[in-house]
C-alpha cells in the first residue's frame, strides 16, 4: 500500500512541529534553574557549587524546597547557611538521593541521602513525604533523574 506524498509530508510536518513545542530534556541542575519557584533553592546549590554535580551525577532525586518553604527557615540560620560553605553543601546534599526515585516507586523506610545521612520517606496513595516535608509536585523529569519540589527544608542531622 502507498501513502500519497502530501500525506507523508503533512504528518512529518505535525511531528516535527510536536518535537518542537516540547521542551528539550535538560539535567537535575537545569531543571531548578529553570523553575522560578526554585530560584532560592538554585542560588544555593550555585553558591554551594554543587551545580556540576547536579548537572553531570546521576541518576539523582531531588527534593527541592519551593521558595515559600526557604521563607519559613528562620533568618539567622538562612545567615549561618549562607556563611559556612560545610553547612551549606551538608544541606543541599540533604535534599539529594543518589537514585532516581519516582513518586510511585516510593517504598516507606529510609533512604540514603548524597551527604551519606538518611531520610524517612513515605507514600499513603498520591501523597509523598520525605522526613516532615510534603511533595508538592512530584516527577519533574530530568535527563539524570527526577525533581520533586516539597513544602519544607530538610535540616540535616549534626555530625559529631
Amino acid at each position: 500500500m502507498r501513502i500519497p506524498r502530501l500525506v507523508l509530508a503533512t504528518s512529518l510536518a505535525a511531528a516535527l512541529a510536536a518535537c518542537a513545542t516540547q521542551p528539550a530534556p535538560v539535567s537535575v541542575a537545569e531543571t531548578i534553574a529553570h523553575t522560578p519557584q526554585l530560584s532560592t533553592l538554585n542560588g544555593l546549590v550555585q553558591q554551594a557549587g554543587l551545580t556540576d554535580m547536579l548537572k553531570t551525577g546521576g541518576p539523582l532525586t531531588v527534593f527541592a524546597p519551593t521558595n515559600d518553604a526557604f521563607k519559613a527557615v528562620p533568618a539567622k540560620t538562612m545567615d549561618e547557611l549562607a556563611h559556612d560553605p560545610v553547612k551549606l553543601k551538608a544541606l543541599i546534599s540533604y535534599h539529594v538521593l543518589p537514585a532516581r526515585v519516582a513518586a510511585g516507586e516510593v517504598k516507606n523506610g529510609n533512604a540514603k541521602t548524597a551527604n551519606g545521612a538518611e531520610v524517612a520517606l513515605s507514600r499513603a496513595g498520591e501523597f509523598v513525604t520525605v522526613e516532615d516535608a510534603m511533595v508538592q509536585t512530584a516527577d519533574i523529569a530530568a535527563t539524570n533523574g527526577v525533581v520533586h519540589t516539597v513544602d519544607r527544608v530538610l535540616m540535616p542531622p549534626v555530625r559529631r
